[in-house]
């Protein structure tokens, strides 16, 4: 092989260089193309689904929505055509005794605060679910997430949940209300605040008992039908019973007819007989039906007349073995004084016996 051929072909081939540089493809204009036109295809195949799936998810929360608001509205117009009721028969006899504007008109307000929160949780609830299912989520882990949650809270708040549905249950069974004197178990007095969870009372010293409505197992209620007031008068057992008899009829006649006693009486003062005959005492017993929470009131003026009464007709009021004035007279006056003792002469044995060492006085011969 020649020189010349040598070099021509080491001349033809390619020289390696160091480091060979490599830019980057700029796409073409036919690229661009490609993809517009593939993207173009994508909304054009697809278009119609994300549609469809907007208008239902809109058509839910529209319905939902208009629904909440018509429940919401009908629970409303219940509550204040309740609460009109109550104000109509307010103005009657019959309802200034039994009817509490402010009772029935916080109880009105609770049912109607609980039944619009259930209705919307109950509307909105079910419309998420529906969204949730358009979108092809499946919706079964979640319930069952939702379940075991729901468990666990429930053990964990079961105190509050049986609060919460004990106070709803007394609202809608009007079992008491603001200004009722109840007898809860675990405390009693005037109720001020009727809630959900729990029920403020307030005491006879004026002190507050909140009561959480899941602790009242028994109930009750002092102001709600009518009151009893019982009066026991003891006399002495040698009083003739039909003139003690005179004296309590007069006294419930004339309390009848007086005022305010007539309108808190709800019923004759009747004097029902002996309860007790002992040896030296009677028990006779009188009774009457008034107005819730004045039983104490009426039993207070009855047994202020009786004895006004008894003390003008001279009839003695005792009360156990009570000595008479006669016999306190006739008692012997030196009962009060005290037995002599011992120690009052200084010449006794025991007088010197407790006298100290050094006074003793020798003994006489």
């Amino acid at each position: 092989m020649s020189l010349s051929a040598v070099l021509l072909a080491a001349g033809s081939s390619p020289s390696p260089t160091p480091s060979e540089s490599t830019t980057p493809a700029v796409p073409s204009l036919q690229d661009a193309q490609e993809s517009a036109t593939n993207a173009a295809s994508w909304v054009e195949q697809n278009w119609s689904t994300w549609l469809a799936i907007g208008l239902r998810v809109l058509l839910i929360l529209v319905i939902a929505g208009v629904l909440r608001v018509m429940v919401r509205r009908a629970i409303t117009k219940l509550i204040d055509r309740m609460t009109r009721t109550v104000q109509a028969v307010d103005g009657t006899a019959i309802g200034g005794l039994l009817v509490n504007v402010e009772r029935r008109r916080q109880r009105s307000q609770a049912i109607g605060s609980v039944l619009r929160s259930v209705a919307s949780f109950l509307i909105l609830g079910t419309a998420a679910l529906m969204i949730l299912g358009t979108f092809q989520i499946n919706l079964a882990p979640l319930l069952a997430s939702a379940g075991v949650a729901g468990v666990a809270i429930g053990f964990g708040a079961r105190n509050l949940v049986t609060d919460f549905l004990s106070g709803v249950f007394m609202i809608l069974e009007d079992q008491y209300g603001v200004g009722d004197s109840i007898d809860a178990g675990v405390a009693s007095g005037e109720v001020i605040e009727v809630g959900l969870r729990v029920t403020k009372l307030r005491g006879d010293s004026g002190e507050i008992w909140y009561v959480r409505n899941g602790e009242v197992k028994r109930i009750g209620n002092l102001s709600q039908g009518w009151a009893t007031a019982g009066v026991d008068v003891t006399v002495k057992a040698s009083e003739d019973l039909d003139r003690v008899k005179a004296t309590l009829d007069e006294v419930a006649e004339k309390m009848s007819k007086e005022e305010p006693w007539n309108e808190l009486l709800w019923g004759p003062i009747e004097v029902l007989g002996l309860d007790s005959v002992l040896l030296d005492s009677m028990v006779v017993h009188v009774t009457a039906k008034t107005m819730p929470g004045k039983s104490l009131t009426v039993a207070r003026e009855l047994r202020w007349r009786i004895k006004r009464a008894f003390d003008a007709a001279d009839i003695r009021i005792v009360g156990g073995a009570t000595a008479h004035p006669e016999e306190e007279a006739a008692a012997d006056a030196a009962a009060a004084v005290a037995a002599p003792s011992v120690y009052a002469n200084a010449e006794s044995p025991q007088s010197a016996a407790a006298s100290p060492l050094g006074a003793q006085r020798p003994a006489p011969k």
